[in-house]
């Protein structure tokens, strides 16, 4: 899922990380084709496998095998968020990732919100 293979050795090093420009990644491209803020949920489809696409949108796809944001995503890269867009947009425009934005903010008087949050916590600990 996020681990290098034997053919991504030669642009990994252990001490300095990725060697290759993140804009190689995206072509140069900086400029998503779709709307994606950090919080937007992404999504695999599961239409599209991994071993059919390029080592970045597979790593890219494998991420998204339950629902997670775009910063997430990013995180994992290790890549700006907007190359990380990038790879994102080619996987929703290939049908391979689905994407919805975040809900409307709760206000701070949302009892339903409210009991959620507590209810997680109260699972974490």
């Amino acid at each position: 899922m996020g681990m290098a293979g034997p053919r991504d050795e030669r642009w990994l090093d252990a001490d300095a990380g990725r060697l290759v420009r993140p804009y190689t990644v995206s072509n140069g491209r900086t400029r998503p084709t779709t709307k994606l803020d950090l919080v937007s949920m992404v999504m695999s489809t599961g239409r599209v496998h991994q071993a059919r696409l390029e080592p970045d949108h597979a790593q890219t796809l494998g991420l998204c095998a339950g629902p997670t944001t775009v910063a997430e995503v990013a995180a994992h890269l290790k890549l700006p968020v907007v190359v990380t867009k990038v790879l994102l947009s080619d996987l929703i425009d290939w049908g391979a990732v689905t994407t919805t934005s975040p809900g409307p903010v709760a206000g701070p008087s949302d009892r339903i919100v409210l009991e959620a949050v507590l209810n997680g916590l109260q699972r974490r600990l």
